[in-house]
């Protein structure tokens, strides 16, 4: 039976963009993702996966086409678009601006302008939420891979988003990291955020996934249930996960 529009976070219409060197990044792409969904995006390298994820809160705006969060055009408002899709880059170092852990986490709230009351519970809350609270003095360069992800994930919590997207969360990162920051995801899903991830390892995150998004040559290739969209994959250039991998939990 098909969702009522109401039940859409996002919804993507007709979406291409072209890069000013005229390469096609996206060809007419239409997307909806529902609330409190959690959709892996997958394909090989240049498929268009972080090219889609950057229209999602305005870093990239289209070629032609239209993105609606709640129902409105990122392009009409992209403070309100940042403010529900917070986005965590696969460069951790990069989203990471203040001289302690504290001073990171405020800097977006700071940016709305909002009272230091207000700042100060966001932050506070933010750390809890990814289990840094004891690390608020710290200098951000100290922390492990694992904990800079972290941290990035609670500066963008502080926004208090209700979309959380995350481009390959578990590149670069040890074992023990990769159970941190999966950990984290699967916490704000289950806290009712909706989460989009991409990513090339689908063996992590793919028995919790409620979606399979599949990209190729900035198109969708293949969309659905996990179970459905695995068969036949690596035609696509992705890898898929390992025979009986795919109900495996990484945190058992």
């Amino acid at each position: 039976m098909r969702k009522e529009k109401s039940d859409n976070i996002i919804e993507i219409e007709n979406l291409s963009h072209r890069f000013s060197d005229g390469t096609i990044g996206l060809d007419r792409i239409s997307l909806s993702i529902r609330k409190g969904e959690f959709a892996v995006i997958a394909g090989r390298n240049g498929s268009g996966k972080t090219t889609l994820l950057r229209h999602l809160n305005g870093l990239l705006l289209p070629s032609s086409g239209t993105v609606r969060l709640a129902g409105i055009s990122v392009s009409d408002d992209l403070l309100r678009a940042r403010q529900i899709a917070g986005m965590v880059f696969q460069d951790a170092d990069s989203q990471i601006v203040g001289e302690t852990v504290a001073d990171d986490v405020a800097f977006g709230p700071e940016n709305l302008c909002l009272d230091r009351a207000e700042i100060k519970k966001r932050v506070a809350g933010a750390l809890e939420a990814v289990e840094l609270t004891a690390f608020a003095d710290h200098q951000p360069y100290k922390l492990s891979g694992g904990e800079k992800r972290r941290l990035a994930i609670a500066g963008v919590l502080a926004m208090e988003p209700s979309v959380l997207i995350f481009d390959e969360p578990f590149s670069n990162l040890d074992y023990p990291g990769v159970r941190q920051v999966l950990r984290q995801i699967l916490s704000l899903h289950g806290t009712g955020h909706t989460i989009l991830l991409t990513t090339h390892d689908l063996e992590k995150v793919i028995a919790y996934s409620t979606r399979l998004i599949v990209m190729e040559k900035g198109k969708i290739a293949r969309d659905g249930d996990p179970d459905k969209v695995l068969s036949g994959i690596e035609s696509l250039g992705v890898r898929a996960p390992c025979a009986g991998m795919k109900t495996v939990s990484w945190l058992n």
